[in-house]
């Protein structure tokens, strides 16, 4: 059973930093690429930042660029993935979603995703 399960939001102060993890098992995740997406509230999901399957080549959207960070552990039956997300600013509000794909390519896009997780809630206040 294929299940990516995030974890670690919250409620932070602006300026304040949050780790989000997702645990993703029942496929050889380890040589998918893996990404994160976020949905504030009545907004569309947006890609925020992509890792390939072995973590030698990552990617961000420009308006987390210097303030977040991916990263994975491949473990041998499930893959850990985080967001270290610090500055965070009262914007940033959002589910955020892990997301894994086949190719590095598709994982930066929506539609590109072969598998999702049911999110994780980060609230940043003023």
């Amino acid at each position: 059973q294929v299940q990516l399960v995030e974890s670690g939001g919250g409620l932070v102060h602006s300026g304040g930093s949050l780790r989000v993890s997702c645990a993703a098992s029942g496929r050889t995740f380890g040589s998918y690429a893996m990404g994160w997406f976020r949905q504030a509230p009545m907004k569309e999901r947006e890609f925020v930042a992509a890792i390939s399957w072995i973590g030698g080549s990552t990617y961000y959207a420009d308006s987390v660029k210097g303030r977040f960070t991916i990263s994975r552990d491949n473990a041998k039956d499930t893959v850990y993935l985080y967001l270290q997300m610090n500055s965070l600013k009262p914007e940033d509000t959002a589910v955020y979603y892990c997301a894994a794909a086949s190719f590095y390519t598709r994982v930066k896009q929506f539609g590109g995703v072969d598998y999702w997780g049911k999110g994780t809630l980060v609230t940043v206040s003023s």
